[in-house]
């Protein structure tokens, strides 16, 4: 991998990352733009304890461009100026140009996974998605250095029914200044299951749970991909590594190189769940890494008792209907599932490849 860093017109920051050690990238932006403005701020809920980030400038952000007016595209036939000055890539990762953090409350990245605008994550190859996983590897260590973020968090947003407004295929990066609540209740309940259990590692404790039941879907040498037990979406599924590693840092080779295959052959399911005939499956893929620094809220543990994992989840329930978030997980975060998670992992077991 070769990895280069430029700046943008703007002053933002934009890294290529390469698969060939051969490649130059010395392509200016060309575009005429002001420096960038944000006006993020981080407010905390007295009640719940939750951060908010009150981003206004988003308002503006772009909203489902023509495809040939992608910014997320390479600079192509001299006046179609993008984002990424250059005319091919292979992963970019820049600066959002409208962050949902910027400045002391964090920081907001997009990876793009190819220069290729029609094709999916799923239709990657290997040697490209390995190369994906070594990006977000190395943000994840870059990002951690700065002096006012806790917790990075690559995900991908995937499908207009999520609500991405840009189809070129592509994820996000966000370096967050404090740890997030859905991570504190991990630690909450990874400190409560020790003290309950004599020192018995929760993370340890589900996965083993897991690779006894029915609700496997996929295992490697080095993986494990399972539907958890209270899954809270229609089709869920939890990749882990065989070995707890609290960061993508902690990663070993063999479970790098083994990887893409894994996770590409379970995209490649998702796409099948509900058959030929149905658009692409819309999903969010998230990784959770363990935070950055002491974790002094959370008695008695540390950040290598944190397993590192991936969730990956579709709001479409059945063909053509979706899992709306209404009154009872809006209002009081307790989900209603209507497919039973041993009849998803079923699912997915029979969409395989063959």
């Amino acid at each position: 991998m070769k990895k280069t860093s430029t700046r943008l017109a703007d002053g933002r920051e934009l890294i290529y990352y390469d698969l060939g050690d051969d490649r130059v990238r010395d392509a200016v932006d060309r575009r005429p733009l002001e420096p960038t403005v944000t006006s993020s701020q981080i407010r905390r809920d007295p009640l719940l304890g939750d951060a908010v980030a009150i981003a206004s400038h988003r308002q503006g952000r772009t909203y489902h461009p023509p495809a040939d007016q992608c910014p997320l595209c390479p600079t192509r036939d001299g006046d179609r100026l993008s984002e990424i000055p250059d005319s091919t890539y292979d992963v970019v990762v820049f600066e959002n140009r409208f962050p949902s953090l910027a400045g002391d409350s964090g920081r907001c990245e997009v990876v793009c996974f190819t220069s290729d605008h029609d094709t999916s994550f799923a239709a990657l190859g290997e040697e490209q998605v390995r190369l994906v996983l070594e990006a977000w590897t190395d943000r994840t260590a870059e990002l951690s250095h700065l002096p006012a973020v806790q917790q990075v968090f690559c995900f991908e947003n995937r499908g207009a029914e999520i609500g991405v407004t840009l189809q070129h295929p592509h994820g996000q990066i966000y370096a967050y200044p404090f740890v997030t609540p859905r991570t504190a209740l991990m630690l909450r309940s990874l400190a409560a299951h020790r003290e309950a259990s004599g020192g018995e590692n929760l993370f340890d404790a589900v996965l083993d749970r897991e690779l006894a039941d029915e609700r496997v879907v996929l295992t490697g040498e080095h993986w494990v991909a399972f539907v958890p037990y209270a899954a809270h979406w229609p089709y869920e599924v939890h990749l882990y590594p065989r070995r707890r590693v609290p960061d993508l840092l902690a990663l070993d080779e063999a479970a790098r190189t083994e990887f893409p295959q894994i996770y590409l052959e379970l995209l490649k399911r998702f796409d099948r769940i509900f058959g030929a005939d149905e658009p692409p499956t819309p999903y969010i893929a998230a990784w959770h890494q363990a935070p950055f620094g002491q974790l002094t809220d959370f008695e008695g543990v540390g950040r290598d008792d944190f397993a590192l994992h991936l969730e990956l989840f579709t709001i479409r329930r059945t063909s053509g209907k979706l899992k709306f978030l209404a009154g009872s997980e809006s209002g009081m975060s307790v989900f209603i599932n209507d497919v039973p998670p041993e009849r998803a992992a079923e699912r997915l077991r029979e969409v395989a490849s063959s």
